[in-house]
């Protein structure tokens, strides 16, 4: 009976039993998402140890903000009017390309290093905003393509796997990112991404051939306008964008872990490596016990609340960046790979139940949009979404980098979570369709 009850709790695999090619898509998804996210750390990681600025690392997300945000609903056009797959192979291939350029890049800087000079800085966001964009189109042509390879009753299910992907990347990846960087050099954690990235072109490669729609509308004016005036008769579904936006606007601090890890908690890449790897671990823990999460029938009330509690526990990792500028831990020993230990352990836990939380409002709002659009605009709607999804931590790169540059490190995410929180109690006032979204499990 205990093993039964235990089984209740754990995400449910049938979308991978039932369906090969969504297997081998989240299999691929996986190999692919871990090399992006080991690139997402060591370019971060690589242009502060050029500039050692953290509105440098900023800027890594806002010059890709605008490309990005164009690319979802531009994207989302393309992936309605032609074959899925066929804009999967393409986005996937420009995201190797930029990755193969971040390759040559840090090869660049080794050989500047040696002449007592650095490498420029702006070729590194071109490659990261075409990663950017290209990761925003492949991410909604993907979620496009699902419905149509698993029956709807799992698409909830298939939201908790795909969690569970997500999770085991930003877990695997920045923490590998990390030891590769400390160990080794920034080029051979490019090059652990090409190979990764590589394989994972499997998972694309074999889905058959994804029919267009047959009332399917070409890209242009017309397409937009008609997801715009479905996004209006939709408040709920404009609601979880919203939601979205100010969570990641406001309750996105990776951008100040290098000068975090350099200058107040301590430990370098090695620290930067576990607080991600901690949100990672929420996100994942939160898919692999979704059992009874994806049972859950007022979805819309799930987001809010669980978006309440990112922001309480983002708040608590700015509270701890601010003790540890007031002192009241510099008498503690005890340390970790040079970082200061409570800190870092409570760096860690905030980390966690950000992962957590924001999982559990991510495979509501995925599972709520699948539901409520039909497939011909499925795309259109998935490029919004993506794009607000990718664009929202960009805004909030920016806005931890300002808040750091005119306050300081712990300002962004203390206020930010606190701001997070407030803000959901009026969303749910106003938007009495999210607070009373339900779905039949």
């Amino acid at each position: 009976m205990a093993k039964t009850g235990t089984r209740r709790h754990l995400a449910d695999l049938s979308p991978l039993r039932e369906s090969p090619q969504f297997a081998r898509l989240w299999i691929g998804n996986v190999l692919n998402g871990l090399g992006t996210q080991l690139t997402l750390v060591a370019v971060a990681l690589q242009i502060f140890a050029i500039s050692g600025s953290t509105t440098a690392v900023a800027l890594v997300g806002g010059i890709a903000l605008i490309p990005m945000v164009l690319a979802g609903p531009i994207g989302g056009m393309i992936t309605d009017a032609f074959d899925r797959r066929l804009v999967m192979i393409v986005s996937a291939s420009i995201m190797f390309s930029a990755t193969a350029g971040l390759f040559g890049l840090s090869l660049w800087e080794q050989q500047a290093v040696l002449n007592g000079e650095h490498a420029a800085l702006w070729p590194f966001y071109v490659c990261t905003t075409l990663t950017a964009v290209s990761a925003t189109v492949l991410g909604g042509a993907r979620q496009a393509v699902i419905p149509r390879i698993l029956p709807k009753e799992l698409v909830t299910r298939a939201s908790a796997l795909n969690g569970i992907s997500m999770g085991t990347q930003i877990m695997a990846g920045p923490a590998l990112a990390g030891i590769l960087v400390a160990v080794s050099t920034y080029s051979v954690a490019f090059a652990c991404d090409l190979a990764l990235t590589a394989t994972g072109f499997l998972g694309i490669a074999m889905l058959p051939k994804i029919k267009v729609a047959e009332d399917a509308i070409r890209p242009g004016w017309k397409s937009f306008k008609e997801s715009i005036e479905f996004l209006r008769q939709a408040p709920h579904i404009r609601a979880g964008f919203v939601v979205d936006i100010i969570a990641m606007g406001l309750g996105r601090p990776y951008v100040l872990l290098p000068a975090a890890a350099s200058s107040i908690i301590g430990g370098g890449p090695i620290t930067v490596g576990i607080l991600t790897a901690a949100g990672a671990a929420g996100s994942f823990a939160t898919s692999a016990f979704s059992g009874r999460v994806v049972h859950i029938k007022m979805q819309g009330l799930a987001i809010a609340n669980s978006v309440k509690v990112y922001g309480i526990f983002t708040a608590m990792f700015g509270a701890v960046l601010l003790v540890m500028e007031t002192g009241i831990f510099g008498h503690v020993n005890a340390t970790l790979a040079g970082a200061n230990l409570p800190a870092l352990i409570l760096g860690a836990l905030a980390f966690f139940g950000m992962g957590a939380s924001d999982e559990v409002s991510a495979i509501f709002r995925t599972s709520m949009l699948i539901s409520s659009v039909p497939d011909r605009m499925r795309g259109r709607l998935q490029g919004v979404f993506l794009a607000v999804v990718g664009g929202g931590p960009r805004l909030g790169d920016i806005y931890a980098g300002v808040m750091a540059a005119l306050v300081g490190i712990w300002a962004g995410p203390l206020f930010g979570g606190i701001a997070i929180a407030l803000s959901m109690f009026l969303i749910l006032r106003v938007t009495p369709r999210l607070r009373n979204f339900e779905v039949e499990v």
